[in-house]
């Protein structure tokens, strides 16, 4: 039964990866392709990582210090990697597409050039 599990998790995984996949394909510009790519894709990544390690814990009882590190560094890494992606982008001054609505970040960075 825990096998099982740990096969719904990884196919999960993979399903999260395609749609992770499909959303950098068809999104229109990088801010929204970021978001894409990283909660999907970190989700996809720790949903295939975990399901890993159950299998071989419930099939040979070895826990994989390895799997338990790169869960908790693919948890901590990725977020960071895509908020800084996006602010390299805007800071670059990458227009958002025209679907993507108002640029909320703007009043306030348009004050902040204001003070100094």
């Amino acid at each position: 039964m825990i096998e099982w599990f740990s096969v719904v998790l990884i196919l999960l995984g993979s399903i999260m990866a395609v749609i992770s996949a499909f959303g950098i394909l068809r999104l229109p510009d990088v801010y929204t392709r970021s978001h894409a790519a990283t909660k999907s894709s970190t989700l996809a990544v720790l949903l295939s990582l975990s399901g890993a390690f159950i299998f071989f814990w419930a099939n040979e009882g070895f826990i994989s210090v390895r799997l338990l590190l790169g869960i908790i560094f693919v948890f901590i890494t990725a977020p960071v990697a895509g908020h800084i992606i996006t602010r390299a982008a805007y800071r670059s001054k990458v227009k958002l597409a025209d679907s993507s609505g108002e640029d909320a970040l703007k009043p306030f960075l348009e004050k902040r050039s204001e003070h100094h």
